[in-house]
């Protein structure tokens, strides 16, 4: 690689990662700095008097770990329902061809254009109706309808990119067209499917409109932030940020090993 383009990787690379861990990173200073590091000017590289405060008055609220386990569960299963139904689907659009399939991949992308707004009255009826309302398990399924063109398509490129020669080898030496799918393919597949379940997981534990829309006790952690801390300091709300964060900071960082190989790195 010769000089020039190596510093424009390099410094291509630098700008990405100070994009993603700038805001982190101010949003953690003000949650741990207090209330004068918020509005301080320009900011330090570190907090002068470091302090979790406003952290522990936050995690202290009446009905935050409630609302954090409600989160941890609607996120789990979005992720889940969308591995479990996405990767069939797009295993599907990937081996099989079929009259439309075009027109059915750009149909089930559109639907995540489509405005969430316009279903929540009709949502909020029906689910009241068969005893889904103000519950996690209401709330994944609104949110897997959100994740699932994503995994469709991503887990169909994918399964796009693995040769038909290797299952069919399968096949040859006894294989069912199963044991095939789990003995050759999912194992390869897995770095796509993990970026799948990440985005399900992020988007479901991100996701405001439809969890504030759909549950009035049991809220999940970034409906209750609305609702508490719309009032309170600004110190708190970059504690309550914070701690939104870090559980899908964690959970990429679990994963990380399937998306290094995703893009051919190695992770140990």
């Amino acid at each position: 690689m010769s000089a020039p383009r190596k510093l424009l990787y390099v410094t291509g690379v630098l700008a990405l990662c100070a994009w993603v861990l700038v805001p982190i990173y101010l949003i953690g200073l003000g949650a741990m700095g207090g209330r004068m590091a918020v509005f301080k000017w320009p900011k330090s590289l570190a907090p002068t008097e470091a302090s979790f405060t406003a952290l522990a008055a936050f995690l202290k609220i009446e009905g935050v770990w409630n609302a954090a386990l409600n989160s941890l569960i609607a996120a789990s299963l979005t992720m889940l329902f969308s591995i479990l139904l996405g990767a069939p689907a797009g295993y599907a659009l990937a081996r099989f061809s079929f009259r439309g399939q075009s027109a059915f991949r750009l149909l089930v992308l559109l639907t995540r254009a489509f405005p969430l707004a316009i279903l929540a009255l009709p949502l909020t009826v029906i689910f009241i109706k068969v005893g889904l309302y103000d519950t996690p398990l209401g709330v994944s399924l609104i949110h897997t309808a959100l994740a699932l063109p994503f995994a469709a398509l991503v887990t169909s490129s994918l399964f796009m990119g693995i040769p038909r020669e290797y299952e069919e080898a399968a096949w040859v030496f006894g294989c069912t067209r199963w044991q095939a799918f789990r003995k050759v393919v999912l194992p390869l597949a897995l770095p796509g499917i993990a970026a799948a379940a990440i985005f399900a997981f992020v988007i479901s534990w991100n996701e405001v409109f439809a969890a504030s829309v759909l549950t009035v006790r049991e809220r999940t952690l970034t409906a209750y932030l609305l609702a508490v801390l719309s009032e309170s300091p600004l110190h708190y709300r970059f504690a309550g940020g914070f701690i939104l964060i870090v559980p899908s900071v964690l959970f990429i960082f679990a994963v990380r090993k399937y998306l290094f190989a995703m893009w051919g790195v190695s992770s140990k």
